[in-house]
């Protein structure tokens, strides 16, 4: 891994896990990085239950998520006090500040009604990764002209307009300089699904920027998201963070670790005996 360097002033950073799973090696070693970060910068550190997946999310899954951050060593600052210790934020209890986003992109005229790809819908309230990230849209549904939309986004599928042939260029602070072009590396993309939850893209949006998060680091299979999700911020008049994307640990084959990967994961990791120092190690080699 590249040398952990102060940041900036002010620094507030965030660890985002889904709990749909157990977290493995690589989610470790990025939250890992996260929290270095934000120590070297003497920052806060937020924690945010990524629930939104109602048929994936587990409450035991979460509250795995917790226990496994703690025995690996790694302490938040901020989320709800519960006896003396931080809980997480739960997304699924943020909706009202999905819908004012909506609201507002509607408003704008930059989403629009779409009834197509069920397979891209399945996916879009989870982080899309390098192998399943969401094709490019053809447009079938983008309107040619300005539409009355309604005033709930519930029983229908949205997509925001992305401006076509636009590049979106942004620094990261582990790859550097990353540009992606608007309709050709990505498309009209879902921010709010008809069974009424907000995409992945539009929550981490509305939720980094509500949390005052000042630097994201997660995985580098999220770096065309970033670009996606630049012009979120633009179109809701929100300054974006600094990025940090973290390289991706691999299997023996060379396969992305997925939550499929049991034998890695920090709860079997735990019950096999390892300690905390062995799994940080781990992230070195």
């Amino acid at each position: 891994m590249s040398q952990i360097a102060p940041v900036m002033r002010g620094y507030r950073g965030r660890l985002a896990p889904s709990p749909t799973g157990f977290l493995h090696l690589g989610h470790a070693r990025t939250f890992w990085t996260a929290y270095q970060r934000a120590l070297a910068a003497n920052g806060t550190l937020v924690l945010r239950d990524e629930d939104l997946d109602s048929q994936r999310s587990k409450p035991e899954y979460a509250c795995a998520m917790v226990e496994d951050l703690r025995w690996l060593g790694i302490r938040w600052q901020e989320g709800p006090d519960i006896g003396g210790l931080y809980a997480p934020y739960q997304q699924s209890r943020r909706r009202d500040l999905y819908v004012e986003a909506w609201r507002h992109l509607v408003e704008a005229q930059l989403v629009y009604p779409c009834s197509c790809s069920r397979k891209d819908l399945a996916r879009s309230a989870q982080a899309p990764h390098e192998e399943d990230d969401e094709p490019v849209y053809p447009g079938t549904c983008r309107p040619a002209e300005k539409i009355t939309l309604p005033a709930s986004p519930i029983g229908l599928n949205w997509r925001f307009r992305v401006p076509d042939g636009e590049e979106i260029v942004f620094h990261d602070g582990h790859f550097g300089r990353r540009s992606y072009m608007a309709g050709r590396d990505f498309g009209d993309f879902l921010i709010w699904r008809r069974d009424d939850l907000p995409s992945y893209q539009l929550a981490v949006v509305v939720d980094d920027a509500a949390m005052r998060i000042t630097e994201v680091v997660r995985g580098a299979d999220l770096l065309r998201s970033t670009a996606r999700q630049i012009l979120l911020y633009r179109a809701l008049g929100l300054d974006p963070p600094a990025w940090y994307h973290c390289p991706l640990m691999r299997d023996e084959t060379g396969r992305r670790l997925a939550k499929r990967h049991d034998a890695l994961s920090l709860r079997r990791l735990r019950e096999k005996g390892v300690w905390p120092e062995e799994v940080i190690s781990m992230f070195e080699s």
